[in-house]
């Protein structure tokens, strides 16, 4: 199971514009993946970034992220069950405390900003994936319609082979 989306460089980007809440931060990042369509229901994303109980993470090319208020960034490596630190940096607004994007320099390539952070219009989403479903809370209600796919842990497919199978890669 590919879990990391490899990038196309022939297939044209979508330029994603972002911002914190209080607009000390800004950025711009070019996306394979602009669709927000997976939902992890983890409770790291849960509790970092989620607002109905999850959290909604897109896929991006690293290298053409710009930041523009980087003096006002915080980064975040959660601790494991097992008290180890995530290898992935999860960065926020020091001043207002949203959360902008997951960097992991296990997969240097990658950028994942949140979704709730993009201020571009963003393409429809034709069908979702849940993810980390037992990690969610008794509280929270998924909604999962027919053409969703669910997933207790880590979903069968990579951000980028769900864009290819809906006909979503820009």
């Amino acid at each position: 199971m590919a879990l990391i989306p490899d990038l196309d460089d022939e297939v044209p980007a979508m330029r994603l514009e972002g911002s914190c809440h209080c607009g000390a931060v800004r950025f711009s990042v070019e996306s394979h993946e602009p669709v927000p369509f997976m939902r992890c229901y983890c409770s790291i994303c849960r509790k970092t970034a989620g607002s109905g109980g999850f959290a909604v993470n897109l896929g991006a090319d690293h290298a053409t992220l710009q930041v523009h208020g980087r003096e006002h960034l915080g980064v975040y490596r959660a601790r494991m069950e097992d008290g180890r630190r995530s290898s992935g940096e999860r960065h926020f607004c020091r001043e207002c405390g949203t959360a902008l994007w997951l960097y992991d320099p296990t997969w240097p390539d990658l950028v994942h900003p949140h979704a709730g952070a993009i201020d571009t219009a963003l393409p429809g989403v034709p069908a979702v994936t849940h993810m980390m479903l037992g990690s969610k809370p008794a509280w929270v209600e998924a909604h999962v319609r027919p053409a969703d796919k669910s997933f207790d842990a880590y979903p069968d497919e990579s951000l980028a082979e769900w864009h290819r199978r809906h006909g979503q890669t820009r």
